[in-house]
């Protein structure tokens, strides 16, 4: 179920709130058991079918990390994230690999068509980090109830943010209602569900009907006006942000409701004055996995210029290819990978660029390797380009106002998260509140509701 569906706003989430305040109140110790349940119950509302999928990858790896504590052993771990890639790149990559081996003339490699389980990227590389650090011997080992927990808690299962053991786990064994800030950290749990969910209805999805029908057409080889072309490329360099930024806030929330705590993802990135920025702040628990758990084991910067360039460059390439299984998502990543590269560079080399000028480059630089993320193919991203630099007709009837609402917001208005702590407790900001969800609620059942873009990964 959608976080931005009727079924999960009026039923699954109520239901699951009183059950879980009853619990705590009544019997704590079932609390967690009962946080699996609902999490598992989430997940297979989408397709039953990957439920063992999941609760099948929670007790390997457990069982993984008990023997490993018991029997220390030099491959047994190692192993193990081997596997949970072997799995992820079944089910995501297989028909990508016979896609490229059919390229070779005389090759006919078979096409699966496996189904994607939702949230394999994310739960992987959950496990792997867990993992890791356990190898490493940073984390301790946990209960089965627990763990499962840390890798299906429903408000990030799906499309995170990318939690570490250690900013979570230890919340567990808290009485979340019993804490003497219960009740305000409860109304901004509220606050941020309502915020998110904002920021997807009113803005990420009406970007969606501006970039949509441009993407499929370049997608069936028509083509693509310059003003088609910009109105594509900017709504989707809004759209995106106002839609995954929306998914976390609304996960910071859920999840705040349920007592829990997780980390932030988005720190207005589109105020980044270099790419280095841009990437501290977009995604922020994904660059802190490519960075501590690909980037520095391949070098990092410790072992020469070289070696941080490469290592950069794959970094970004991989985490390209993890976000889709297409080429275009290698070229998006590795483009990134060789920005930061040249970003390096030009700091050893002393290159200063005034931060206006630093802000226009990245801006520029990112909305234009969107188009490789959004398009379907080269042909159809090339098509994109050629409007985008105007080799193509002109065109008319850009669509402006609400890129133009989105871009003020993105690049002035604080983040969700700020936003929220920094209001005061107050009956008529309780009211405010109250009346855009209703709005919110009208809006979702008056028009299409389009799914979470990072479901997709």
């Amino acid at each position: 179920m959608l976080f931005n569906s009727f079924v999960f706003l009026l039923a699954f989430l109520p239901a699951a709130l009183l059950l879980h305040v009853l619990v705590e109140r009544a019997a704590p110790t079932w609390r967690l058991p009962l946080l699996v349940l609902l999490s598992f119950s989430f997940y297979g509302w989408w397709d039953a079918r990957f439920v063992p999928l999941l609760a099948g990858s929670i007790l390997a790896n457990w069982l993984v990390a008990r023997l490993c504590r018991r029997h220390p052993g030099r491959w047994l771990i190692p192993a193990a994230i081997a596997a949970n890639l072997a799995l992820l790149a079944l089910f995501k990559y297989l028909d990508f690999f016979a896609d490229l081996a059919n390229l070779i003339p005389g090759l006919e490699a078979p096409r699966l068509g496996l189904a994607l389980p939702l949230g394999i990227s994310f739960f992987t590389f959950h496990h792997i980090m867990y993992l890791a650090d356990l190898r490493a011997g940073r984390a301790p080992s946990f209960g089965l109830t627990k763990y499962a927990l840390y890798i299906a808690f429903f408000p990030q299962v799906l499309a995170g943010p990318l939690v570490r053991w250690s900013e979570i786990l230890h919340q567990f064994d808290e009485r979340p209602y019993a804490r003497p800030d219960a009740a305000e950290r409860f109304a901004r749990g509220l606050m941020l569900l309502i915020v998110g969910l904002s920021k997807k209805v009113f803005l990420g999805d009406p970007l969606a009907s501006y970039v949509n029908p441009v993407f499929q057409a370049a997608a069936a080889g028509k083509a693509v006006t310059v003003a088609e072309a910009w109105q594509a490329t900017l709504g989707f360099t809004f759209q995106i942000y106002f839609d995954f930024s929306g998914y976390t806030d609304m996960a910071l929330g859920i999840a705040l409701l349920f007592g829990l705590v997780l980390p932030q993802n988005f720190d207005a990135p589109y105020r980044a004055t270099s790419l280095r920025d841009f990437w501290r702040r977009w995604h922020m628990t994904l660059s802190r996995f490519l960075r501590d758990y690909l980037y520095i084991p391949l070098g990092g910067n410790r072992r020469g210029l070289p070696r941080q360039v490469g290592a950069l460059f794959a970094t970004m390439a991989l985490g390209g290819l993890w976000h889709g299984a297409g080429l275009t998502f290698l070229a998006w990543g590795a483009l990134h990978g060789a920005g930061l590269g040249a970003g390096v560079l030009a700091h050893r080399a002393r290159l200063r660029v005034p931060t206006p000028l630093g802000w226009a480059l990245t801006a520029a630089f990112v909305a234009l390797t969107w188009v490789l993320f959004r398009a379907t193919s080269f042909e159809a991203a090339l098509a994109i380009y050629k409007g985008l630099f105007g080799l193509a007709p002109a065109g008319s009837g850009f669509k402006w106002r609400t890129i133009a609402v989105a871009a003020l917001v993105a690049m002035l208005g604080p983040t969700a998260w700020t936003a929220v702590h920094r209001l005061p407790p107050r009956r008529s900001l309780a009211f405010g509140f109250a009346l855009l969800f209703v709005l919110v609620l009208l809006k979702i059942g008056d028009d299409a509701n389009y799914e979470f873009i990072y479901f997709q990964f």
